[in-house]
């Protein structure tokens, strides 16, 4: 295998080398406990601050909004739960598509009591402000839609939505995983009151994460144990991936907007290369209303695991679907709320770019592609293809 082409960013991002070289230090020489008063503490708690005040200014809200935690996944999990259960019994919105962390969140939630709406989609992938507002009753408690969706990449109507939340005093709980240092978020434009975000996702550092929580939202922590980040997420603080973190958000405020210009420039060039050469493709997701790098493409009457393991053997990474379910022979849960038939479901292949794909990767991986599809659909049995 001469060459290498990662297309899996959308699952984790290689750590930027300046994020690689913030961190450094804090694994050895500044390794204090920042809940220590002494100076090693206090060495450690001041590199924690300058993260959390890093992270605030791109979001454009308060140091004390901040709240660091172990993963997306947590993050989710506190972002649902946390809205919730502080206002105890109720009924609680979210959309078909979301991240497993919100859908089996929500699932927990109606095994304590609770009622969830579990909006559809259109074609596209996307939810339907008219759907929201529909759903809204007077005992709703909390509102729940991804920013964009990892495996299709459409971009949700937040804006619209938290206008909706605002007007009802619903309190709106955004999964950005997929959005936060891609694409721009206005927090208070939005209407958001609690945003997930995390690390590995924009070439930071994996086990690192954050939530956003509006001043004045009442939350309920979900992990006891200390006075830690003002007694919200209890557990010492995780400082070297606090420091790569905020570096990260650093960097991605440096290079968001012209990376994400580029990154759409060969998002296309993989669409369109693929629909000339190769027959029976179609683009999962909104043409235009997608995230920068992803490209989800059906391949009809051919199995997603043969062509990733067939390009995995050409030295190219890519997903047969979100990370958290691979392996699972199933086809996707936002394929099936999009409707898409069985035949291209089962076909579906993800692709998301990142800082280093270049126009040789794509071109390389289209090469790839043909010459994979072609040699799998005649295989098939006679009639299938």
């Amino acid at each position: 295998m001469s060459r290498k082409v990662y297309l899996d960013h959308n699952a984790s991002t290689p750590v930027h080398p300046d994020v690689v070289a913030e961190m450094m230090p804090y694994f050895q020489d500044v390794f204090g406990n920042p809940s220590s008063v002494h100076g090693f503490g206090r060495a450690a708690r001041d590199a924690v601050d300058v993260a959390r005040e890093r992270i605030a200014r791109f979001l454009a809200a308060a140091p004390d909004e901040i709240v660091f935690t172990s993963g997306g996944t947590e993050s989710d999990n506190f972002g649902v739960k946390g809205l919730a259960l502080a206002r105890g019994r109720g009924h609680v919105i979210t959309s078909k598509i979301e991240h497993h962390a919100v859908l089996r969140t929500c699932q927990t939630l109606e095994g304590q009591g609770f009622d969830v709406t579990y909006l559809p989609v259109d074609e596209h992938g996307m939810v339907s402000a008219d759907d929201v507002k529909r759903a809204i009753r007077p005992d709703t408690i909390a509102i729940s839609v991804m920013h964009a969706n990892s495996e299709i990449g459409t971009i949700q109507p937040v804006a619209a939505i938290g206008e909706l939340a605002r007007e009802h005093g619903v309190p709106f709980h955004v999964d950005a995983v997929q959005t936060f240092g891609k694409i721009p978020i206005d927090l208070h434009g939005a209407g958001i009151d609690v945003l997930s975000f995390s690390g590995h996702k924009i070439y930071g550092p994996k086990g690192i994460a954050g939530l956003y929580i509006r001043k004045g939202t009442k939350m309920v922590a979900i992990q006891h144990g200390g006075e830690h980040e003002r007694r919200r997420r209890a557990g010492t603080e995780n400082v070297p991936g606090i420091v790569g973190l905020g570096k990260a958000v650093e960097v991605r405020g440096r290079d968001m907007i012209e990376e994400a210009v580029r990154v759409t420039a060969l998002r296309d060039r993989l669409w369109n290369g693929v629909r000339q050469r190769i027959p029976d493709v179609r683009l999962n997701g909104h043409p235009l209303e997608r995230l920068p790098g992803t490209d989800n493409v059906a391949f009809r009457h051919v199995e997603s695991e043969s062509i990733v393991l067939g390009l995995d053997l050409k030295g190219v990474a890519a997903s047969a679907g979100s990370a958290c379910t691979a392996g699972h022979v199933e086809p996707s849960h936002v394929l099936v709320a999009m409707g898409l038939p069985l035949d291209w479901a089962m076909g579906a292949v993800r692709f998301s770019l990142g800082r280093t794909t270049t126009a040789d990767d794509i071109d390389y991986v289209v090469d790839c592609l043909e010459a994979l599809v072609r040699k799998l659909r005649l295989a098939l049995p006679a009639g299938r293809a």
